[in-house]
């Protein structure tokens, strides 16, 4: 009995006594290092956070801290750099703000290139070389009196009607005419020639007078294949009285153009004022152009306006209407040359 007391009195108080005494609650933060279960402390603390997301009325510190910062990050966003979304939504609208700001300047830059550009409207063939109007306003602009004078390279040839008549133009008489005669040959020969057609047109190719003419002497050669006369054209037409009176009052007064003018004038026994006769085949700069001394008609054409005439029968109007745009092609020049001129003669 006295030594099992003895060992009674030597043994560790049991497990009951232990935890009446030490039962406490722990403190967040104040309890011991965390004992190992089955060697792992993560699994210990992943049940305790579980347990506190779940069922604890108190909130985490260290998330409310986090929290905190957040918000501090998002109100200094202007100031700092940072990863947030708030900052990249702002970059973003900085973005699309710039982008909008890029698209107005450029449409303003196309507005403005398009209001400094020519109007085809605007310009005209009238009296103005395509070099002249490049030097001064530019390559657009020239391009636009090349296609309307249909002297433009790669592109298809404009008709020849297109580049010698202005469409919706005055038809009426106009303070520059263009007049051609064609001709029938008389005597024993067909060596002299009488007119058997005259057709006048205005500045802008609109025809204004045409007409065939009866003939005076008897006709020996009718030289259709250059002159397109036939005896029914001439036959039937006006009297030469008539016609000469009708062609001297349009030409009164007036500018007259024209190819090789002498020999229109002569057949119609009209005389007209040097200093208001413009022939193209006399025009120095015409003859310089095309390297020849007395340049036809055709040749003239083909390289000035780039178009073919005179390429089987002649035609009086065709005709007239090529001198004429030949004539508005330099008008400005010629005209200044010939008021140096007459200044010159006054001076002497």
């Amino acid at each position: 009995l006295l030594k099992q007391k003895a060992n009674s009195s030597n043994e560790p108080p049991s497990s009951c006594q232990t935890d009446t005494k030490k039962k406490r609650p722990l403190k967040a933060g104040n309890s011991p290092e965390v004992p190992l279960i089955n060697g792992n402390r993560n699994e210990v603390k992943a049940k305790s956070t579980n347990r506190l997301d779940n069922g604890s009325a108190k909130e985490n510190p260290p998330l409310a801290k986090a929290k905190s910062k957040k918000v501090a990050t998002d109100k200094n966003l202007n100031d700092t750099k940072s990863d947030g979304k708030g900052c990249k939504e702002e970059k973003k609208n900085g973005n699309i703000l710039k982008e909008k700001g890029d698209i107005k300047h450029q449409r303003r830059k196309a507005e403005e290139h398009a209001e400094q550009q020519p109007k085809e409207a605007d310009i005209w063939f009238d009296d103005v070389d395509p070099k002249d109007i490049e030097a001064a306003i530019g390559p657009e602009a020239a391009k636009i009196a090349r296609r309307n004078l249909g002297l433009e390279t790669g592109q298809s040839q404009r008709s020849v009607e297109e580049v010698l008549v202005k469409e919706k133009a005055s038809e009426g008489l106009t303070r520059a005419v263009a007049m051609d005669c064609e001709m029938v040959g008389v005597g024993p020969k067909s060596e002299d020639s009488i007119v058997a057609r005259v057709s006048i047109v205005n500045q802008f190719g609109k025809c204004v007078y045409d007409k065939y003419v009866k003939p005076t002497e008897e006709v020996t050669d009718y030289r259709t294949a250059v002159s397109g006369i036939r005896p029914e054209n001439i036959n039937t037409g006006e009297d030469f009285n008539t016609v000469q009176k009708e062609v001297a009052d349009i030409l009164n007064g007036r500018i007259l153009v024209g190819h090789a003018l002498r020999n229109d004038l002569k057949v119609l026994f009209l005389d007209h004022p040097q200093k208001k006769i413009r022939d193209t085949q006399k025009y120095k700069p015409f003859r310089q152009r095309v390297k020849s001394a007395r340049p036809s008609l055709k040749l003239l054409c083909e390289k000035l306006l780039n178009i073919p005439v005179q390429t089987s029968e002649h035609c009086s109007i065709q005709d007239a209407q090529a001198a004429m745009r030949l004539y508005t092609l330099e008008k400005k020049k010629w005209e200044a040359a010939v008021k140096n001129k007459a200044n010159n003669k006054n001076c002497k």
